[in-house]
């Protein structure tokens, strides 16, 4: 794996457990699509950093859990601003 790869795998790492973000925030604030946050996360840093991962993935499995939470918010206040 390249330098800058690794660099980044584990900057993304370190942005998702300080923030709580979600994939698509990190992929946002780093410039690259969720797609490569969510190979970089899931795939690249266990080879690299198991103890950062099992940290990241407790934040992703969170926001996993409050996801439904987030649409419906979303949703009400989509309908709300129609009005």
């Amino acid at each position: 794996m390249k330098d800058y790869i690794e660099e980044r795998v584990l900057e993304l790492a370190r942005y998702i457990t300080e923030t709580d973000c979600t994939v698509r925030a990190a992929a946002r604030a780093f410039c690259v699509s969720k797609s490569t946050v969510h190979k970089d996360i899931t795939d690249r840093l266990y080879q690299i950093n198991r103890t950062l991962y099992n940290d990241v993935k407790a934040v992703l499995e969170k926001n996993k859990s409050e996801r439904h939470i987030r649409g419906g918010e979303a949703t009400r206040a989509k309908y709300r601003s129609t009005r």
